[in-house]
């Protein structure tokens, strides 16, 4: 018997990389959100601890170049991203674009550090507030790479979990109040709502009207920065960061 025939569909749709935490619940389910639905959004799984704490964070760096070497093999990405803020401003931005390289290829690598400091550039940010989940430990270096990039975060507040599964389930009512309240420490133009797990997306809009700037996630921050990288417009609950 004869084979049958075929043609090839050769996609032109931007082609988009996710590295996600083993104890991730949220970002996948948010990110299929805010990306437009003609992009193709490919997810590898990299192992990572139940309690978030330094030494967790940096374990991760030994295997992140075998998370990204399982996506399909050939595949060329237009942005991949690695999917932990804390775990990026541990482990170090640029070793970790070295690293997702190592096992991908990829025209650009970020991560929700990284589309932070964009995202504050794009909008002219030099000062926000700061809401997180974690411990003192894990939060700071966070705000020491933004603080090198003049980048102050004069109001912070978190809460002080270290247990992913409380993290994830964090509701948005407990998200909006603790915004609100990190917002009136001290004048900023902006909010950030750290961590790929909170559940962030329907707290933005809410916290938006109520306070009137601009209300960013790491969620958000890392949708827009790879649709940047990929010439495509986010779908954004931010009425800021858009485009």
């Amino acid at each position: 018997m004869s084979p049958l025939p075929y043609t090839l569909d050769i996609s032109t749709t931007p082609k988009l990389g996710l590295i996600v935490l083993q104890a991730d619940e949220t970002i996948e389910h948010e990110m299929r959100h805010l990306m437009p639905q003609y992009t193709a959004l490919h997810v590898s799984r990299v192992p990572s601890g139940t309690a978030v704490t330094p030494d967790t964070l940096a374990a991760m760096a030994d295997h992140l170049t075998r998370a990204a070497s399982l996506f399909p093999r050939g595949m060329c990405f237009d942005a991949l991203g690695y999917a932990c803020t804390s775990g990026a401003a541990h482990i170090g931005t640029d070793r970790i674009a070295d690293l997702a390289r190592a096992g991908a290829d990829a025209a650009a690598v970020t991560d929700p550090i990284t589309a932070l400091i964009a995202a504050c550039r794009t909008l002219g940010l030099s000062r926000i507030g700061f809401v997180s989940p974690y411990i003192g430990s894990v939060s700071a270096p966070m705000r020491d790479i933004l603080r090198d990039q003049s980048i102050d975060t004069p109001a912070f507040g978190s809460f002080e979990q270290s247990d992913e599964s409380t993290v994830v389930r964090i509701d948005a009512a407990s998200l909006v109040d603790a915004g609100a309240q990190v917002a009136v420490q001290a004048p900023v133009d902006a909010l950030f709502l750290s961590c790929t797990n909170l559940r962030t997306l329907s707290a933005i809009p809410a916290l938006e009207d109520r306070l009137g700037i601009p209300v960013m996630s790491s969620n958000l921050v890392l949708a827009w920065h790879m649709a940047q990288l990929t010439g495509t417009n986010v779908i954004s609950p931010s009425r800021f960061l858009r485009e």
